[in-house]
């Protein structure tokens, strides 16, 4: 199946300082695909590169099955971290102007915008100015801007930042049902508990460079069998002394243990006894997370 979006040793410096080194993904049709690190890791100046907002150094970049173009960028929605909304504009009419420079008709658009800003609970708001609206508000604004020309390939960066749970949860449905329509989603955040409930797939950046890629229960399978649930009484702090434990997260007597890839379970339980009181250890799919730190280390 060809990617909807795929990079080939992408690199881009500032001088000496390498920002983005011989990155390489692939985002299937149909998928969330997750752009995930923390704040500096690259991923802003990755999404820059793929909308030719910034060139690349070097390396590939193709969108539908082909090297990028200026019309190709027409089928993509991008919502940038930085937003971009005129604060003296009311809400419908920023819409509509957003709409235009897709070079879609008011006429035409008017009835989806109004249906959209049913669907984020904004039709009251339909006629205030920007100004007016909570961060949050105009953030579903951007998002409904990013939509309206009905892209094949979503790009958002960051788009949770400074949502509430309950409007969290609002665009995490809407992504889904983009989903499942058939298009795609890339989606940059440095929110591991959102990305781990939305993506098929994820990049993992760190430091400019990609650390860890592919299909996200994949990944979970293949690094899993070392993943255990510990919930003991004792010094739990004991346990990140032991050689074969990778990580150690501890919370109100329940431990979220990661072993080295080599360790036994079996044999890592014996130890514990000598100065735990376990009541539980078992196997479990690691978190996120887990995967993410034990992949940051392991690329030091």
């Amino acid at each position: 199946m060809t990617p909807i979006l795929e990079l080939r040793n992408v690199r881009k410096a500032y001088g000496d300082f390498v920002a983005v080194a011989d990155v390489s993904m692939a985002v299937p049709p149909g998928s969330i695909y997750g752009l995930l690190g923390p704040n500096g890791a690259g991923k802003t100046t990755t999404i820059r590169m793929i909308m030719n907002i910034t060139p690349q150094d070097s390396g590939e970049i193709e969108v539908f099955g082909h090297p990028r173009t200026s019309e190709d960028l027409q089928r993509i929605g991008y919502l940038p971290e930085e937003r971009g909304l005129y604060r003296r504009m009311t809400v419908i009419d920023q819409l509509v102007f957003l709409a235009e420079i897709h070079g879609l008709k008011k006429a035409k658009i008017l009835p989806d915008i109004e249906r959209w800003l049913e669907r984020v609970d904004l039709a009251p708001w339909a006629k205030k100015k920007v100004e007016e609206l909570s961060k949050g508000m105009q953030q579903k604004v951007q998002l409904i801007g990013t939509v309206l020309h009905q892209p094949e390939l979503l790009i958002l960066d960051e788009p949770f930042s400074g949502l509430d749970p309950l409007n969290q949860e609002l665009f995490r449905e809407l992504l889904q049902e983009y989903r499942a329509q058939g298009k795609s989603v890339v989606l940059s955040t440095h929110g591991m508990e959102l990305a781990e409930r939305l993506c098929d797939h994820i990049c993992l950046i760190s430091h400019g460079r990609a650390v860890l890629d592919g299909n996200l229960k994949e990944i979970k399978r293949r690094i899993g069998g070392n993943s255990y649930r510990v919930v003991a009484k004792g010094d739990l702090e004991k346990l990140k002394e032991l050689p074969e434990v990778e990580q150690a997260a501890i919370n109100d007597g329940v431990v979220k243990l990661l072993l080295r890839p080599d360790a036994s379970g079996p044999e890592t339980l014996r130890r514990m006894v000598a100065f735990l009181d376990v009541h539980e250890f078992r196997s479990e799919e690691p978190e996120l997370e887990q995967i993410f730190l034990k992949a940051v280390r392991d690329a030091a």
